[in-house]
C-alpha cells in the first residue's frame, strides 16, 4: 500500500477527486469532479469540512438508475403497503373516476323527482315519481265570491288502488302533495268540493289517511275553510265522517255538505273552472235517469187507482144512483 495517501495517524486520507469515465473506445479518459471531504473520524473538528479529498473515483456511466416508468410503477401503488390485495385489483387510480357524474339535462330531471316542503315548520320531501299518476288528485277549481276565495277539488277517482304493494308509500307522499298543495293555493277562504261518486270502494281513503289529513292542515287553513262540499256522498263516507265526528270540531262538522248532482253543485259554486272527470259526469247522468225512471214509476203506481176510479164511473148506467 502507498503510504503516502495515509495520514498522521495511520489512517487513509479520502480522495479529493472523482475521475468519471468519458464517453469513447478503449481510450477513454477519466474525468474527475470535486467532492466535500467526508470525514472518517468522529473527534474531527467542523472545520475539516470545508477541504476536499483528492482520489474519490466513481464511474457514474456503470451506475444503474430507475427510469421513468419504474418511477411512475411505484408511485401508482404507494398504497398497496396499507392493502395488499389492493395490488390484485384493476381500476382508475383516479379515486373520483368511479363517481358518476350528472350531465345539466340529467340534474334538472334529477331535482323534478323530489321536492322539498315545509308543513308545519318542518321539511319533508315528496317522491313526485311516485305520485306522478295520482297527481290529478287535487286542483284549482277557480275563484268563488270576491275573486280571491280559492275553489279547491278534490277527486277520489284518482287515488291509487289499495292492493297496490306500494300503496302506503304511494299515499303518504300524496298526502304530503296534497297538504303542501293547499297552502300553495290558499290566499284567503276557500272550499272544498269532494268528488266521492264513481270511487271504488278499494281506492276510497282510510279513516286513518283522512284524520291525518286533518290533523296536518295548518290552523289558517282550518279557519279559512268556508264549507266541505261532498258530491254523489255514499254510504261509506257518510259513515266515514260519522265516525271521525268526535275527532273534529262541531264548527267543521257544520261547514260538511252534501249534493248529490252537478246540477245541484252549480247553483252553489261557479262551474266555469271546476274540472269533472268523465267518469264523475257519466256517474251524474245515470243517477239523474235513473231518478226520473223512479219518479215516472211513482206517478204511474200512484196515478192508477184514479184511472180505475174514472173508468168506473164511465161505465155506469145513466140515471145510476136515484133520481127521476
Amino acid at each position: 500500500m502507498d503510504m503516502s495517501s495515509e495520514g498522521g495517524d495511520g489512517r487513509p486520507v479520502p480522495p479529493t477527486s472523482l475521475p468519471l469515465q468519458g464517453g469513447g473506445g478503449g481510450g477513454a479518459q477519466r474525468k474527475k469532479l470535486s467532492a466535500p471531504r467526508i470525514s472518517l473520524s468522529l473527534d474531527q473538528s467542523e472545520d475539516d469540512l470545508g477541504e476536499t479529498p483528492d482520489d474519490l473515483d466513481i464511474n457514474v456511466d456503470d451506475l444503474d438508475t430507475p427510469e421513468e416508468g419504474d418511477y411512475l410503477d411505484y408511485t401508482d401503488h404507494e398504497m398497496d403497503w396499507d392493502d395488499p390485495a389492493a395490488a390484485n385489483r384493476s381500476g382508475p387510480s383516479d379515486p373520483y373516476a368511479s363517481i358518476p357524474t350528472y350531465s345539466a339535462e340529467e340534474e334538472r330531471q334529477d331535482g323534478r323527482l323530489w321536492r322539498a316542503v315545509v308543513i308545519g315548520e318542518q321539511e319533508h320531501r315528496i317522491n313526485m315519481k311516485v305520485i306522478e299518476p295520482y297527481m290529478r288528485v287535487v286542483s284549482h277549481g277557480g275563484y268563488y265570491g270576491n275573486g280571491v276565495n280559492a275553489i279547491i277539488v278534490f277527486a277520489a277517482c284518482f287515488l291509487p288502488d289499495s292492493d297496490r304493494e306500494d300503496y302506503h308509500e304511494i299515499m303518504e307522499n300524496l298526502f304530503l302533495y296534497v297538504i303542501s298543495t293547499l297552502e300553495l293555493m290558499v290566499a284567503e277562504d276557500y272550499m272544498i268540493v269532494y268528488l266521492n261518486g264513481a270511487t271504488p270502494h278499494r281506492r276510497m281513503p282510510g279513516l286513518g289517511w283522512l284524520k291525518k289529513c286533518y290533523q296536518m292542515i295548518d290552523r289558517r287553513l282550518r279557519k279559512n275553510l268556508k264549507s266541505f262540499i261532498i258530491l254523489h256522498p255514499s254510504w261509506f263516507i257518510r259513515t266515514i265522517l260519522a265516525i271521525t265526528k268526535p275527532f273534529i270540531s262541531a264548527k267543521f262538522s257544520s261547514k260538511i255538505k252534501y249534493v248529490n248532482s252537478l246540477e245541484e253543485l252549480q247553483q252553489l259554486i261557479p262551474m266555469d273552472s271546476v274540472q269533472i272527470p268523465e267518469c264523475i259526469v257519466r256517474l251524474d247522468k245515470e243517477l239523474k235517469d235513473t231518478a226520473e225512471n223512479s219518479k215516472m214509476n211513482s206517478f204511474l203506481q200512484g196515478s192508477e187507482p184514479v184511472a180505475q176510479q174514472a173508468a168506473s164511473r164511465t161505465d155506469r148506467p145513466n140515471g145510476a144512483g136515484g133520481g127521476s
